[in-house]
């Protein structure tokens, strides 16, 4: 349950990103800043790329004591050695990824501004759902998990609940008092300089 202490952060990188270079920036601004979690989230659906990835960045991320998900690929959770998934589909298939990973994975789970949603996923299993985006994006269809969501979340729900999608340090400030994560991704990997900007994000967290 989210409460007065600073929200954690979880990474998500980017779509597609170079082998050769994205691993030392990620590595840079694991350096720099305290995060609790990484989700390896390709848009390929090419398992050999998907797998060197994984391979490329857990060395990265476990050396720093950092969990990694994966997102959506199930089964390349056990084979490459990961600690867990992220699945994009709310409730639907987590009562089944929890049983067939176990109790000692991570499965969590994108909820979009579905309160009803957010709560099946809990009861189903989830150690956290995710609410957003929680700004204005032209993608998807322009709904926007509002404030009032994270704060009845925060309130009545034990499950940490994670607001991701076009974060600004506007809303790092208002939703900080009602979240347990900060997802955040494209808001730094565009910046030249991936720490200065996370730090810049997360200013109004002193």
């Amino acid at each position: 349950m989210a409460d007065a202490e600073r929200p954690q952060l979880y990474l998500v990188t980017p779509p597609d990103f170079a082998l050769d270079s994205f691993p030392d920036r990620l590595a840079a601004v694991l350096d720099g800043a305290d995060v609790a979690c990484l989700r390896l989230a390709l848009a390929t659906g090419d398992e050999d790329r998907v797998a060197r990835a994984a391979d490329a960045l857990r060395e990265v991320a476990h050396a720093r004591d950092v969990a990694l998900v994966i997102e959506k690929h199930v089964l390349l959770v056990e084979r490459l050695g990961l600690d867990g998934v992220h699945l994009t589909d709310g409730a639907r298939s987590m009562r089944k990824v929890r049983k067939d990973l176990g109790q000692d994975a991570i499965v969590g789970t994108f909820c979009g501004a579905t309160r009803h949603e957010g709560i099946n996923a809990a009861e189903a299993g989830a150690d956290y759902v995710t609410f957003g985006p929680v700004g204005a994006t032209p993608l998807g269809d322009g709904t926007v998990a509002g404030r009032d969501l994270f704060e009845w979340w925060s309130e009545m729900i034990e499950v940490p609940v994670v607001a991701e999608g076009a974060l600004t340090p506007a809303l790092v400030e208002s939703l900080a008092p009602v979240t347990d994560f900060f997802c955040i991704g494209e808001e730094i990997w565009r910046e030249g300089d991936a720490l200065v900007a996370l730090r810049r994000l997360l200013a109004p967290l002193g």
